[in-house]
């Protein structure tokens, strides 16, 4: 796990600031994972721990994984290593046009098949919900959600299992309650989803 904060670091991948989150709120950090994806030995290196849990709870009989979905856009690389790693497939879900989580692309999901949701950060859990969403529609079965960071608030559940790389406690708030706008700093929005 510290392996995974030093790579973050050296990436500079870990950001300080006043920042508005996909899910709409308010942080004084953002994991800007994109810097650590764009080296793909750190990529590599950043999941191997997780693989390998994977890789001991399929062969333990806990888990079956038949191909690896990474929510666009900051899953889509995390996934197609994890897939690298397992040797599985890897595809990934993205928004149409209203916004809606959306598996297209030709890519397909077969009713009953088993997979692995992949994200770079998560904090409420929305976009791995909405892409669980998705897939399940298809006919899809979540089996487990795994990310880089997790930096979910206690009261965050994930109705899967869940493998994270690292675990960082970082403050975050509803936008009506920040600590960081009560005090004037600047607001920026570094993620891909627009709110």
């Amino acid at each position: 796990m510290s392996d995974v904060i030093s790579l973050l670091k050296q990436s500079g991948a870990l950001l300080e600031g006043h920042f508005l989150f996909s899910s709409g709120r308010h942080g004084d950090r953002y994991f800007q994972c994109a810097r650590l994806l764009e080296h793909p030995d750190r990529a590599a290196a950043a999941l191997s721990s997780v693989a390998e849990a994977l890789k001991a709870d399929m062969t333990a009989g806990k888990l079956r994984i038949d191909a690896v979905v990474g929510p666009a856009m900051g899953g889509i690389i995390v996934a197609y290593e994890l897939g690298r790693q397992l040797g599985l497939p890897a595809f990934f879900t993205e928004r149409d046009d209203a916004g809606t989580m959306t598996v297209r692309r030709g890519f397909e999901v077969k009713p009953g098949q088993n997979l692995l949701i992949a994200e770079d950060v998560v904090t409420t859990a929305k976009s791995s919900g909405e892409c669980a969403k998705a897939l399940e529609q298809m006919g899809g079965r979540i089996a487990a959600l795994v990310c880089i960071v997790d930096r979910r608030a206690p009261a965050v559940e994930v109705p899967w299992p869940f493998y994270p790389a690292c675990r960082v406690d970082a403050v975050s708030w509803e936008a009506g309650d920040c600590e960081l706008c009560k005090n004037g700093l600047p607001l920026v929005k570094p993620g891909s989803r627009k709110i």
